[in-house]
Parts: structure tokens; sequence; C-alpha cells
């Protein structure tokens, strides 16, 4: 059983779909987690994340948290470590989406997506090893970073270019940030999840999409969320302390094909 006991940590875009897994996750292994998200209320619906973890005799506290805004997201850190002490792990989750390809991409549309998925994630890596940095080593190792990427960040997104773009750029700020602070014993990874089933509206519910996807997965049935919790719950524990800089795909062997 891998646990997280005694340990803080910080998920964005955790009311709904992937976030809300991974926190219920982190709560669950014993992990004190603070949830960041525009809105409390779940995209796909049911109870807060909060109130699930709460009901399971867990330790949650939301923030509202713009991840776009450098404020926010030192806000953010700041309440975590005045709360709890310390940031043990920081997952940046908080993504969007336009939909759209190239020629049918607005400015507008890609600013938002990368202010979103790109400078949201630089902001909330910078943050996290701000303060990491100064804090005493857990086994070997002062913090971890989990950037969610995704396996159009490796191979193309249809009908969403902006998307793919700041996905692949996760992917690299991730080795960039391994190799840079690896001295300093923070472990920073990348976690691409596959078609994942989420519940939420809008473009992951296209049938065409959705059939493509179920057509090019090997295993037999999309992923589900606490797939992709899963994998965030081993690279935020102590058995991947000699894991850093790794791309690691949850994609039924899509990518495989």
């Amino acid at each position: 059983m891998i646990v997280l006991t005694d340990k803080t940590a910080i998920v964005t875009g955790s009311s709904s779909g992937i976030g809300r897994a991974i926190a219920l996750r982190f709560a669950a292994a014993g992990a004190r987690v603070i949830l960041a998200d525009l809105t409390e209320a779940a995209l796909d619906g049911g109870p807060t994340t909060s109130a699930l973890i709460a009901e399971a005799g867990g330790t949650a506290l939301f923030c509202r948290t713009d991840v776009a805004v450098w404020a926010e997201v030192d806000a953010l850190v700041g309440k975590a470590v005045a709360d709890f002490g310390r940031l043990d792990v920081i997952v940046n989750n908080a993504a969007t989406y336009s939909g759209t390809a190239l020629l049918d991409t607005s400015e507008a549309q890609w600013a938002k997506v990368m202010g979103v998925n790109l400078t949201g994630l630089f902001h909330g890596c910078k943050r996290a090893v701000q303060q990491m940095i100064g804090q005493e080593p857990r086994a070997e190792v002062r913090g971890r970073i989990i950037n969610l990427g995704s396996q159009q960040g490796i191979v193309t997104a249809p009908r969403d270019c902006a998307y793919g773009v700041s996905k692949a750029g996760a992917i690299y700020l991730t080795k960039q940030i391994a190799v840079d602070y690896a001295a300093d014993l923070i472990v920073c990874n990348t976690l691409s999840p596959g078609k994942i089933e989420t519940g939420a509206p809008g473009l992951p519910t296209d049938p065409a999409l959705l059939d493509n996807a179920r057509r090019r997965t090997p295993w037999p049935r999309l992923g589900r969320p606490d797939d992709i919790a899963n994998a965030a719950l081993f690279l935020a524990s102590d058995l991947s302390t000699y894991m850093t800089g790794s791309n690691l795909v949850v994609d039924g062997g899509w990518l495989a094909r």
C-alpha cells in the first residue's frame, strides 16, 4: 500500500475529472490536500471534492485559484505552507482546450489555452521550486512536481492544435526542471493520459473522437480518472525517487500501436 502520510499536496484543477480523482486518491493515502480550481463545484456533478474527502475522514482545503495569474498561484502555495508547514507534492493538472484546428483558432483562444495549460504550469512549477528548494529533505527528496501532459503532446491532437502544443511544452518543461534541480533533490515528472472518460461536457464527449479513440486503443476500454490517479500516487510516493524527467504514459497501449 502506498502512503502519503504527513505529506502536503496541491492539486490544481481538482474539482472535476482527473484532478478530482487524484485529490481523492492522495487524501485516501494520508496526504493533506489543497484543492485549487476556479470553482469548487464539479463540472460532472455530484458532491464537491472537499466534501468527499471530509466524508472519508481526510484533510482538504479548497483555494479558488486561476493558475494563469502568478499572484494567485503564489498565494496558493503560501496558504499550503502557512497551514501545513511545507509543500511535498504539487500536481499541475488544470487545463483547458479550444477544440479548433490551426486556421480556426483565434488569438484569444490560443492565449487562453496557453495561459492555463503552459503559463499556469510554469507558475505552479516555479512557485513550487521556490518553496521546495529550502525545505529539509524527506527520504532524499525535498519535493515532487507532477505535470499533466497528454498523449496528444507526443502525437497530434485532432481538431485541437493549441492543446497539443501546450502539452508538448509541458513535457519539455518537465525535463528542464528535472535536470536543473536534481542536485537540489527536487523530482519532476510528467504524467500523460490517453483518452480518459471523465463525464465533462464538450469536445471530450464528441462521438466521432470517442469512436476513433476506442478503435485506436488496444485495451478493451477507454481510460478512467482512477487510472491516472493511481499513476499519480506512484509518482507522488517514495517509490519513484530515482525517476525524474520522465513522461509516464497511461494510455491503454495507444502509443504502442
